[in-house]
C-alpha cells in the first residue's frame, strides 16, 4: 500500500468553458499549475481528467466549491456540485469539494505580479486558481494533523 505522503492529488477549478487543473508533489506539501482543459462537452472533460488521474497516480481530486461571498451555495457551485459527482462517478476516488471564494481574483494578481502578459494570463488563469485551491486544501489539511 502506497501511504498518504507519497500519493498525489489533483486540484480542479471548474468553470463555464475551461477547468484549471494543478497537481501536487508526492508529498502532498506543494500544489503546481499543471493545465487547462475545455469543459464541454463535459465527458471529454471527465476523460482527460480520468487519464491525468491514471498518468499522475491520484489518490484525491480537490474540486473548487464556488460558494458566494455570503458563503451559500449558488447556481454556478449547483453546477459544479453536479461534474464533482460525475468525475466521482468516472474516477471512483475520493473527491473533496473545496470553498474556492476569490482564487481566480487572487490568481489574476499573482500573474500580474509574476509580469505575465494579459495575452498569457488568460491562458494560465485556470491553472493558477486550481493550484491556489489545492495549495489552500493542502495547507489546511496539514492544519488539522
Amino acid at each position: 500500500m502506497v501511504r498518504l505522503e507519497e500519493q498525489r492529488s489533483l486540484g480542479l477549478d471548474v468553470g463555464e468553458r475551461r477547468i484549471g487543473v494543478a497537481l501536487s508533489d508526492a508529498s502532498g506539501r506543494l500544489a503546481s499549475a499543471l493545465t487547462t482543459i475545455k469543459a464541454y462537452p463535459q465527458e471529454h472533460a471527465l476523460a482527460q481528467i480520468a487519464r491525468l488521474v491514471v498518468e499522475h497516480g491520484i489518490y484525491e481530486v480537490v474540486v473548487g466549491l464556488p460558494l458566494t461571498l455570503r458563503g451559500e451555495i449558488g447556481p454556478q457551485a449547483e453546477v459544479v456540485q453536479r461534474f464533482a459527482e460525475a468525475l466521482g462517478q468516472q474516477v471512483a476516488l475520493p473527491i473533496h469539494l473545496f470553498d474556492e471564494r476569490l482564487t481566480t481574483a487572487a490568481a489574476a494578481q499573482l500573474l500580474r505580479d509574476m509580469g505575465v502578459k494579459p495575452e498569457k494570463r488568460r491562458q494560465q488563469i485556470d491553472q493558477v486558481a486550481a493550484a491556489i485551491i489545492l495549495q489552500d486544501f493542502l495547507d489546511q489539511r496539514r492544519g488539522r494533523e
